[in-house]
């Protein structure tokens, strides 16, 4: 009786090619999908919120803060208008918000006033609804450039309606900004300032001339939340052997208050 012969073909190997591009491609949706619904990473590339945030800090912003809009979504495709589960910031938030001038540059400010609210400064004071805010004066500000000097900036401490409390600088009493008109800020909208008062470009300057002004709730991206990593500047990427040195090891994972 004749045997039957049986053919067992070998099983192809899976490419590990296209199992690598689909574990990166994997990977990138996650990562866009935390990016956009839950935490962004966000760097600090100017001194305009100093004391609270330095050039060179890179923290955390959390999306879901004040809910959703086209500007949470990547490369701020324009799918709808208005924001979703959207709540309130609360004043004295340091929040992230897409510039309303063109509406795709990002800034990083703190949120004073809120809708209906009537923001005037006068001699570095500010008033909210004719209502002076808190002001104390504490040690001074300072710090050391990569060239060694050193600089002392007299710092205080505000504390706004609500009692939130954060840390300003005034470099210069008598600055164009110290003094200003009334700022009615209007309903869906916000009024923002940089912590470092001489040395930001913020609400108070109309958003033709080069400002921020009012800021709408749409624009608005998110809350920061916490320093992740800190560098003064001293190593470039690639010079690894000057992290440690150039890492503010004190400022990780610090809250932005």
């Amino acid at each position: 009786m004749a045997k039957s012969k049986i053919s067992i073909k070998p099983k192809k190997k899976s490419s590990g090619f296209w199992d690598t591009i689909r574990t990166v491609a994997y990977a990138v949706i996650a990562a866009m999908i935390v990016r956009t619904v839950a935490l962004e990473p966000f760097n600090i590339p100017s001194g305009s919120m100093k004391p609270t945030l330095l050039v060179g800090d890179y923290l955390f912003v959390s999306k879901y803060a004040y809910g959703y809009s086209k500007y949470s979504l990547p490369w701020g495709i324009d799918l709808f208008s208005g924001r979703l589960f959207g709540s309130e910031p609360e004043r004295g938030d340091v929040a992230v918000f897409k510039l309303p001038r063109d509406n795709e540059t990002d800034y990083i400010k703190r949120i004073v006033g809120l809708p209906g609210d009537r923001i005037q400064l006068k001699h570095g004071l500010i008033y909210v609804n004719d209502v002076a805010i808190e002001r104390r004066q504490i040690k001074n500000f300072s710090e050391t450039d990569l060239y060694g000097r050193t600089s002392s900036i007299p710092q205080y401490v505000e504390t706004l309606p609500g009692g939130a409390e954060h840390h300003t600088l005034d470099s210069n009493p008598n600055s164009n900004l110290d003094n200003t008109p009334v700022y009615k800020v209007p309903e869906g909208h916000y009024f923002a300032m940089g912590d470092n008062r001489d040395n930001s470009l913020d609400s108070r300057l109309d958003n033709s001339y080069s400002g921020v002004g009012f800021i709408p709730a749409e624009n608005l991206i998110g809350r920061a939340e916490f320093i992740f990593y800190s560098t003064n500047g001293a190593a470039e990427i690639w010079e690894i052997w000057k992290w440690g040195k150039a890492t503010r090891v004190e400022r990780l994972f610090d809250a932005v208050d």
